[in-house]
């Protein structure tokens, strides 16, 4: 998402974006040729391949690989960039996807979607995001977002976000008044503008965030999803899907009260009969 920052893309180097999700690290870093400053926890233990021109910063740490320390002093990683030979060629036609869309573009927007909702070509919104991985379960959330309606609004995050800004049949979907059916809001770390674009739209309806037109379906992997998903329980949303299986966390005793209080739910058998009680509300 840093291309998403107005102070990031002042620089003409800023020239495109790299990579998936966490889990694909081992094979992505490793034909990357140049180095890769890590920022936040979703590290995994580097190859022999990367380790060397592998650093970390922030709270992230990894043993034998460097730290940028308080200073931000990036000497280091600049002059090995520079004496690396980096792709050997650019892959033609470059290929785009417009992200940024967090609560600041969003909102802005708020006015044409309250009139898509209203007129009848806005369905329902929703919101599919956060930790992604390997299993084949989490297929589910492709699943999702390809079987929603074209008049449906999808907002995403997270690294789950990948299964759905690269699937072909989305790409460069409109709803009928021209706004994209796929908003990237960013990373684990942007949900709070989702957050702040729910209550948002609420105060603009005058309802509840659990009134609007909204389902969520969230991806669970760690202890940022774990965030999230108490941060929305403490703004009493409900009818939360959660998966591709609960946390460990999630006991029976707490599972009857979060059902109980706030009917979270757990994910059906297949994405389609999921969407089906989605779109009607539950």
């Amino acid at each position: 998402p840093a291309h998403a920052y107005p102070k990031l893309r002042e620089f003409d180097h800023l020239v495109g974006n790299y990579g998936t999700a966490w889990q694909n690290q081992k094979f992505e870093f490793a034909s990357f040729p140049g180095p890769i400053i890590v920022t936040t926890n979703c590290i995994l233990e580097p190859r022999r391949l990367y380790k060397d021109r592998l650093y970390s910063m922030n709270e992230v740490g990894v043993e034998g690989v460097q730290h940028i320390g308080d200073d931000r002093d990036f000497t280091a990683v600049i002059e090995q960039a520079q004496q690396m030979k980096g792709f050997p060629r650019t892959i033609e036609p470059p290929t785009f996807h417009t992200t940024g869309f967090n609560h600041r573009a969003v909102l802005p927007l708020a006015d044409k979607v309250l009139e898509a909702a209203q007129s009848g070509d806005l369905s329902r919104i929703l919101l599919i995001g956060g930790c992604d991985g390997s299993q084949w379960e989490r297929s589910y959330f492709t699943d999702l977002a390809e079987e929603a309606p074209d008049d449906s609004l999808i907002l995403t995050l997270g690294c789950a976000k990948n299964r759905i800004i690269h699937s072909e049949k989305l790409q460069g979907a409109t709803l009928a008044n021209g706004l994209p059916r796929v908003l990237d809001m960013g990373q684990c770390n942007d949900s709070y503008s989702a957050i702040v674009v729910a209550t948002e739209l609420a105060k603009a309806l005058k309802c509840s965030v659990n009134d609007l037109p909204l389902s969520l379906a969230l991806s669970h992997l760690e202890q940022k999803a774990a965030a999230v998903l108490l941060t929305l329980l403490s703004m009493g949303v409900k009818n939360i899907r959660l998966g591709p299986s609960l946390p460990a966390y999630v006991t029976p005793n707490v599972l009857n009260l979060l059902v109980k209080e706030y009917n979270l739910k757990g994910l059906g058998a297949n994405a389609k009969d999921d969407l089906k009680d989605m779109m009607e509300g539950n």
